[in-house]
């Protein structure tokens, strides 16, 4: 676990996720307040979190609904603006996921200088979004390839909205992702964003790979943190950070500072 800690400066670090508005070329894209307001918009909820004490922040398209597997050239570059204008402000690890486009979201976090990506890189999968493939192989090859052999890399095994296309149970995904993928870490999910993580499959992943670290990627709050982080190595959490613990509201930064109480408590800070 040591990259963890000399990454984020502590054990078990809650990454908060930093959700972008809809971009341009996104249905739900708002022309009238432009890229301005998307960029005030995340600037307030940046302040926020980082007030709050969380330890990373991850930045995200995550209204760019319906998702792609591979997104627009243009999502790419109004993130890239995004994110750039918000450098000054950002005072710790930062990393980016770019939904739902692994080549794509390593492409963002060399361009804006982050240090981590998330994202689904190993799979095949029956999902909302279509036949759900991925190439892990390729996407590697080209995270070296632009110059991010640097970039931690968060691999998301039990991904949203999909299932596994073949039978196969989540200890063989874990074992078998961290021989051939060499991930940083694993993340397990829930169904959707928000949707708490299993503490069943989040234990049994964790034992298959006790040596690589392993988030509870969504659904983690205030209610159910401690136990959590009793198996967990960190979490990654959005929606328990917003007002009235709603995925589309603004971050509150009282609900921030209650989480992070929880989790310096557990971790003895």
């Amino acid at each position: 676990m040591t990259w963890l800690a000399s990454h984020f400066h502590t054990l078990k670090p809650i990454i908060a996720m930093c959700h972008l508005r809809a971009l341009p070329g996104d249905p739900a894209y708002d022309p009238a307040g432009g890229l301005d307001a998307i960029i005030d918009s995340a600037r307030a909820d940046l302040h926020a979190l980082q007030e709050g004490g969380v330890d990373a922040i991850m930045f995200s398209n995550e209204a760019s609904l319906p998702y792609l597997t591979q997104v627009e050239p243009i999502t790419i570059a109004c993130m890239a603006r995004v994110i750039a204008e918000l450098r000054p402000d950002i005072d710790r690890p930062y990393g980016v996921n770019v939904l739902w486009d692994p080549k794509a979201s390593i492409d963002v976090a060399v361009a804006t200088g982050a240090s981590f990506a998330r994202e689904i890189f190993t799979g095949v999968y029956a999902s909302d979004y279509g036949l759900w493939n991925t190439n892990c192989g390729a996407v590697i090859r080209h995270q070296h390839a632009v110059g991010g052999a640097h970039i931690k890399l968060l691999f998301n095994i039990v991904p949203e909205s999909a299932v596994y296309l073949s039978n196969r149970n989540v200890v063989d995904i874990a074992v078998s992702t961290v021989f051939v993928a060499q991930p940083d870490a694993l993340c397990v999910s829930g169904l959707t964003a928000g949707a708490e993580t299993s503490s069943e499959t989040l234990k049994l992943v964790k034992d298959a790979a006790p040596d690589t670290p392993v988030f509870a990627n969504t659904g983690v709050n205030a209610g159910n943190l401690a136990d959590t982080l009793a198996i967990a190595d960190g979490t990654v959490t959005g929606t328990a950070f917003k007002r009235a613990g709603y995925i589309w509201n603004e971050v509150d930064s009282e609900r921030v500072r209650d989480f992070m109480r929880i989790a310096k408590s557990v971790r003895g800070d």
